[in-house]
This record gives C-alpha cells, structure tokens and sequence, in this order.
C-alpha cells in the first residue's frame, strides 16, 4: 500500500521538519491525512508480512495542474502580483513527474512501514521563485513593488470579512498571506537515503510549467 499524505501536518514554519517530528495540522486537510495515516498504520500493524509506505509530499506542481503554485505564476503573468513580505522565507516544491518515479520506485520497497518527506531540492526563496517566473515569462522582469507583511496580512483579513459578508471568494485571503510568507521547506535526507535521483531540476520543471501553461499557443 502506498499512500500519498502531505507535509501540511508539520503546519506553518515549524523548521525543517523530518518524518519524525511533531505532528500540528492547521488545517481540515492536514487533520484528515493525519487520521488516514493512522487507520493506514493499524492495518499495516496486523500483519507482519504487509508493506505500508507513506510519502509526505510538499506542494506538487507540473502541466495541467490547477493548484496552488499555478494560482501564484497565474496571478504574476496577469500583472497583478505583488510581493508580500522580504522574499526570504523557502519553499520546499516538488514537480509532479519526479514524485511519479518516486512512487514507481517504492512499488518494491522492503515488508514494513516506510514514511518518506518529500520535495525536490535544492529549495527556493520565495523571491527566487518570482524572479525565475518573471524572467521565463517576461524576459528579465524585476520584482518593483514589495508590502510590509503586516500590511498585506491586514489586506488579507479585510478581504476575510467582505467573503463573509458578500459570501464570494477572492483570491486574496489572510490565510493565503500566511502561507505565501510562512518558511514551508522541509528535511528530505531519507529520500536520498534510497539512491533516488529525481529526473528533472526543480527549475527545469518550473520552466516545463509555465511554458506549457503561459507560452505556448492554445492550439499547440
């Protein structure tokens, strides 16, 4: 059995966090995986001949995906990005065809219980990943406008209180703030521990994104 969790049950900056640490979901989702890790663990603690591997991915990205990382290269090839924060907190990000290869080589993992983190390193700082998106869209497109984090978060929790009124949802929100300026990286020294060797960069992976989603013709 493999089953794929998420590095959201370590929470918001809490270090580099390995497989063994703590475990404080701030969120639904982080509670839910918890919980299915440990329905996961009774079942694979009945029988010792039973193969359980558990892989805690950070935030995956790659063509056709509609998720966060694509939200954030949508909102800077719209134009209307703007840096919250100093840019200095790191991003652990993982793209989607080297976590594929990675689960095809867990398919003969070892009798037992294997918890993996994973993400592809080295990481990015947040200004990093900016920088590299605006200059594989725009050419060579400098980060011009940054807001205090205070300020943003303030921005944010106003725009809490208008979804709440109106009942809309925008893509402006506190807990969006947060997450853009939280240190998200985390400790991937087990997976080098299986011989693993990802078979893209994490940048060339980037780069594949954004040329499939923002440079090319809809018809190619």
């Amino acid at each position: 059995m493999i089953f794929t969790s998420t590095v959201a049950l370590y929470g918001l900056n809490p270090g580099e966090p390995t497989e063994e640490s703590p475990v404080r979901p701030f969120n639904d989702y982080g509670w839910s995986k918890h919980k299915s890790e440990v329905i996961f663990n009774e079942w694979a603690g009945a029988y010792d001949t039973k193969r359980l591997v558990i892989v805690r991915p950070t935030v995956i990205f790659g063509e056709r995906n509609r998720g966060n990382v694509y939200n954030l290269l949508n909102q800077i090839a719209s134009g209307r990005f703007f840096m919250v924060g100093n840019g200095k907190n790191k991003k652990s990000m993982g793209y989607v065809r080297n976590l594929s290869q990675f689960l095809t080589l867990l398919l003969s993992a070892d009798p037992g219980v294997h918890i993996y983190n994973y993400s592809d390193k080295p990481d990015f700082t947040m200004e990093d990943l900016v920088t590299l998106v605006f200059t594989t869209i725009a050419g060579n497109r400098k980060i011009n406008f940054r807001l205090p984090y205070s300020i943003g978060l303030m921005g944010g929790y106003s725009f809490d209180l208008l979804a709440k009124i109106t009942r809309r949802t925008f893509p402006i929100s506190s807990i969006r703030i947060k997450k853009f300026c939280a240190n998200t990286a985390i400790n991937a020294d087990k997976l080098k521990q299986t011989g693993f060797k990802p078979p893209f960069a994490l940048e060339d992976g980037l780069k594949r994104m954004i040329s499939s989603e923002f440079l090319q013709k809809p018809n190619q």
